[in-house]
């Protein structure tokens, strides 16, 4: 028996940034899915650079880390989220591998003294990248990042009309989502930024089958109607991506408008209706929580909460799961001077974090926490400030610091081991991706994990000093994860204290609305507990 041909979605955006092409993306997976489709997923970056990794979390939010160590974008965190897929190295492609991939080709003489083009050679390499991350599913959404009109978009959007002839008109969808504005002044909505839109879109020789407008209110039919005239789609292809309160309601909203049916008629699949009722179940423990809490996030990229995204998702999935409604006091560390700011949170989390501004800050933040008894969480870099301060005010080590901060520490509880300290390229050159852990039983790591044996994903370069661990250790540092090996300490606690976790490793990554983190689950349940008693 023949496997029927893969499908493919392709999602492009226009009018401005952040429209939501990723949730859009990844709600339509989790509707395929729930019709019984095997789905995945490619994020296609235009820009220049070979990865996030070395990016500014300013710029480009959080860097998100696969299995396979890939540092890729934060929208392949939402593609798992919401399905099923696993991401890998090959389900983000930007510009610069493309480019990098074409010209080492050139070097070796692959293109038999040719002229290398944009057309056919960096298109014919987009082109391979998608059939390669499409392979085994029945569904590849292809997402094409920036806006429609950009100059750095032209080569996607040339590879993607091109693969439309190759596969088949009846095995490819493409679905643009555009702003839909409403002015008060005028009282009405405008469609005019979709129309133009979709006229850029067009003159690069794509017709949109499916337009997503994004508006804070949904579109009544009479406007539909109006953008389905102008752009030369049917009238049940004009759906609306309102607002919502939370992003587990996409999938809903986009389902009661109807998309997943048109998706499903355009490609000429035959699928069940799917059932959604986990996810309206999930949508009611959002809007309806039984309780509060609140989580001090102490770090320095507080101005862009995008730098944290997943750990803000797996803070509310662990909320979900005790039904309750998890509030982040986002808290510059840069400013901390006085921790009694800190007061009124039941919990702390210092997050990840690269060099030493607003280290201090995030010292003081743990300090308060540990001499306060308050539930704390320490995330990579926020497991290597734990140690720094247990070390300091605990051990008795004055100065002590991590190598990163410090290069002149007397004390550099956190350093570069050996295999670190010769590597000067700075991309993709960290521990990344999936690691082992064995967890130390009696801990309040075990008792989340319930299993000896884990593994979770990593991103940072710095580790803790193999020739602190004894004379921590005889301080109270509680090792309660380490590599199989022993040689790599993983996670601390310490003693005496009603939940101190601090992890090396992320585990965000890997916290899901239907199977939430055990150790953020914890950790909201510890704060519940501090909550009840204060």
């Amino acid at each position: 028996m023949n496997q029927r041909p893969t499908k493919y979605i392709f999602v492009t955006g226009g009018v401005l940034s952040s429209l939501g092409k990723g949730l859009a993306s990844a709600s339509i997976g989790a509707l395929l899915e729930a019709r019984g489709l095997r789905v995945t997923f490619l994020k296609l970056d235009p820009y220049l650079n070979l990865d996030p990794g070395t990016m500014n979390p300013f710029q480009h939010g959080e860097v998100y880390v696969t299995e396979d160590g890939a540092e890729t974008d934060l929208d392949l965190g939402h593609y798992e989220r919401f399905t099923t897929a696993t991401m890998m190295k090959k389900n983000n492609v930007t510009a610069g591998k493309v480019y990098d991939a074409v010209l080492s080709k050139e070097r070796r003489g692959d293109y038999l003294g040719g002229t290398v083009q944009v057309i056919p050679h960096v298109t014919d390499e987009i082109k391979a990248r998608i059939e390669e991350a499409a392979h085994g599913v029945d569904i590849l959404l292809c997402e094409v990042g920036g806006t429609v009109g950009d100059i750095e978009s032209l080569p996607f959007l040339e590879a993607i009309r091109q693969l439309r002839a190759q596969v088949g008109r009846e095995n490819c969808c493409y679905i643009h989502i555009a702003l839909v504005p409403y002015l008060a002044a005028a009282g009405e909505l405008k469609s005019k930024p979709v129309q133009h839109s979709v006229k850029e879109l067009r003159s690069v020789g794509i017709q949109p089958d499916v337009i997503v407008c994004r508006s804070d209110r949904f579109l009544p039919k009479a406007v539909k109607s109006k953008i389905a005239l102008f752009c030369n789609v049917d009238d049940d292809a004009v759906v609306t991506a309102k607002d919502v309160e939370s992003i587990y309601e996409v999938p809903i909203i986009l389902h009661n408008e109807g998309l997943d049916e048109k998706i499903a008629q355009i490609l000429n699949i035959w699928t069940g209706r799917p059932n959604l009722q986990r996810w309206e179940e999930l949508a009611a423990r959002v809007k309806h929580p039984e309780r509060d809490v609140t989580i001090a996030m102490v770090g320095k990229y507080v101005d862009l909460t995008e730098s944290y995204k997943s750990l803000n998702e797996a803070l509310h999935h662990a909320g979900m799961a005790h039904s309750t409604r998890v509030h982040i006091e986002y808290v510059d560390s840069e400013k901390l001077s006085d921790p009694s700011i800190l007061e009124s949170a039941d919990g702390i989390l210092v997050p990840h974090g690269f060099g030493g501004r607003g280290a201090e800050g995030k010292v003081e933040a743990v300090r308060w926490a540990r001499e306060k008894r308050v539930p704390f969480f320490g995330i990579c870099y926020g497991m290597q400030i734990a140690v720094i301060e247990f070390a300091r005010h605990v051990a008795g080590l004055a100065g002590a610091n991590s190598r990163e901060i410090d290069e002149k520490t007397p004390h550099a509880v956190i350093d570069l081991l050996p295999e670190q300290r010769d590597v000067t390229a700075k991309g993709a050159t960290m521990r990344l991706g999936a690691w082992p852990c064995l967890v130390r039983e009696g801990t309040h790591t075990y008792e989340a994990y319930a299993e000896r044996e884990i593994s979770e994903r990593h991103r940072h370069r710095y580790e803790f000093n193999p020739e602190y661990r004894d004379q921590l250790g005889r301080a109270g540092l509680v090792y309660a994860g380490t590599s199989p090996d022993g040689r790599l300490v993983e996670v601390v606690e310490i003693e005496d204290h009603p939940w101190f976790v601090g992890c090396q490793y992320h585990p965000e990554f890997k916290s899901r609305p239907f199977d939430p983190h055990p150790l953020f689950v914890d950790f909201i349940g510890a704060a519940l507990k501090a909550r009840a008693k204060s």
